[in-house]
């Protein structure tokens, strides 16, 4: 449901950032936050961090965004993400007939990601295909003109993870690339590294799952909308291996993001405000979207492509981005609506 009204067309104008997670497949459910976040004219973007399928979701927005404002943004997203269930079509990794009459979106009961699934601990990538490209990267230079990425007013931040140093690595606007892109998105267990000028990349969620700090550092905007799509509390013990793999692959993909928080927390408590990025944290209002829908998703879902998975996660992005609206939407330019020392419980 849209409640974007010309009510809300006539309120004060608020310049946000994003921060965008990945996580596979789960990151259409990005693109429905995005695409209700967009319809508000009131709400312009200064800065967007994202990393593996949040950076895509960051790139293919700034991108449609300078193209054809916030409507060529939406389209754009619609556009990426239908080439990416396009393209999966002859996919091995699908749903059994089973899980598809009972609406259970899960590979977990599929051969094939099964045998893929133990196949990656034990077999490298180099060893299976050695000269194998990822399907991501023609997508990618299909729907993104990257020299209008460039110049585009939106700034963006794209983070992967250096194997070398195992440090984050930034990439701006400038420097964005579709092989930017593949190695904030690049799972070593599934695909060889992505090299770029020498250096070999991994995966941004290791580093940051969005990164924050450019966000707070180089954007002038004081309000930052996190879109979070691993859920940091999951209730019950995990018993079976599979349901163990999924919370330790979900705890791993959130502890950058968590220990960035807790250190901004942190530093809004004995910096002096006055100056640098003392300043800058206590200026700063966090704000965050996310949705239980993510809490009956596993692992293993993150590999389906199905058009009809993507649109299930797309309306349930737009259901928890109209719910933050009419919740919160009025504390966006005014004060936090996430509570920044709760990361600070058990220090």
């Amino acid at each position: 449901m849209t409640t974007s009204s010309a009510k809300s067309g006539k309120r004060k104008p608020v310049l946000a950032d994003l921060g965008l997670q990945g996580g596979g497949a789960h990151g259409a459910f990005t693109w429905g936050v995005l695409d209700r976040l967009l319809e508000e004219p009131w709400l312009t973007y200064d800065g967007i961090s994202g990393t593996s399928a949040g950076a895509m979701n960051a790139a293919v927005m700034v991108d449609g965004y300078a193209a054809g404002g916030a409507d060529g943004a939406r389209q754009a997203l619609e556009r990426f993400w239908k080439a990416v269930s396009d393209a999966a079509v002859l996919s091995p990794f699908r749903r059994g007939p089973m899980e598809v009459m009972t609406g259970n979106w899960t590979l977990d009961y599929s051969p094939m990601f099964m045998v893929a699934d133990v196949a990656a601990r034990v077999v490298s990538p180099y060893d299976i295909a050695p000269h194998s490209a990822n399907p991501l990267e023609q997508i990618l230079e299909n729907c993104i003109d990257f020299e209008r990425l460039r110049q585009a007013p939106i700034k963006l931040f794209v983070t992967a993870t250096n194997v070398r140093t195992g440090r984050g690595r930034l990439f701006r606007n400038a420097d964005v690339s579709p092989d930017a892109l593949l190695a904030s998105a690049c799972l070593p267990t599934m695909f060889q590294a992505v090299e770029i000028d020498g250096e070999a990349y991994w995966d941004g969620g290791y580093s940051g799952n969005p990164s924050i700090a450019p966000l707070i550092r180089e954007c002038i905007s004081r309000d930052t909308i996190l879109v979070q799509i691993n859920p940091i509390e999951r209730p019950g013990t995990p018993r079976t291996a599979r349901e163990i793999h999924n919370r330790l692959n979900e705890i791993a993909f959130n502890s950058t993001l968590i220990k960035e928080l807790r250190a901004a927390a942190m530093l809004r408590r004995v910096v002096d405000p006055g100056t640098g990025d003392g300043a800058a944290l206590a200026k700063m209002r966090l704000h965050r979207i996310s949705s239980d829908v993510m809490l009956s998703l596993g692992y293993s879902s993150k590999m389906l492509a199905e058009w009809d998975f993507f649109v299930m996660l797309r309306d349930a992005g737009r259901e928890a981005a109209d719910a933050f609206l009419q919740g919160h939407g009025k504390d966006l330019g005014v004060r936090s609506s996430l509570d920044l020392d709760e990361f600070l419980e058990g220090v």
